[in-house]
């Protein structure tokens, strides 16, 4: 079944969104942005959780039931705010947050083309609000990049021309 292929590849985006997020937490050496990294690792986690659920009862050709996976309202974590990021944050934070926009821009894409091709509404709707999840994750962490790259630029003496 073409969903459950979907959902394979949808759980182990997550698996590798949340294991790169815990490095980065892990190797940041700013509380706060250790802290914002943490929180996504958790996050993704959390989506993971949800694919395997609903990949186990599509499976086992059970009622796919989004309700009792406890999805809530996708609003912004503000955990990407001024106020919650290092002002010595360096090259490796911003390398990281740069890696993550790439990642949370695919992902929002890949489960957009994958509500498309998803047949069962619960799928659908799964994936779609999934999408929107990671849309708003990745408006954070352009966000907070864009910060940083202007503090990296003044740290090093120069400003974009």
């Amino acid at each position: 079944m073409e969903e459950l292929k979907i959902l394979r590849q949808a759980i182990l985006n997550e698996v590798e969104g949340w294991q790169f997020y815990d490095l980065a937490a892990q190797r940041a050496e700013d509380a706060s942005v250790k802290d914002a990294f943490t929180q996504l690792a958790r996050e993704e986690r959390q989506h993971e959780a949800w694919l395997r659920k609903m990949y186990g009862q599509l499976a086992a050709k059970q009622t796919v039931a989004l309700a009792e996976m406890e999805i809530v309202e996708v609003l912004s974590p503000q955990i990407f705010r001024r106020a919650t990021i290092g002002a010595e944050s360096g090259s490796l934070e911003i390398s990281v947050y740069k890696i993550g926009i790439l990642m949370e821009m695919a992902s929002g894409i890949f489960y957009k083309n994958a509500a498309e091709a998803a047949t069962t509404p619960a799928v659908k709707k799964l994936l779609l609000q999934l999408a929107e999840w990671e849309d708003v994750h990745l408006e954070s962490l352009q966000k907070t990049y864009d910060l940083l790259r202007e503090e990296w630029w003044d740290k090093q003496g120069f400003s974009p021309a």
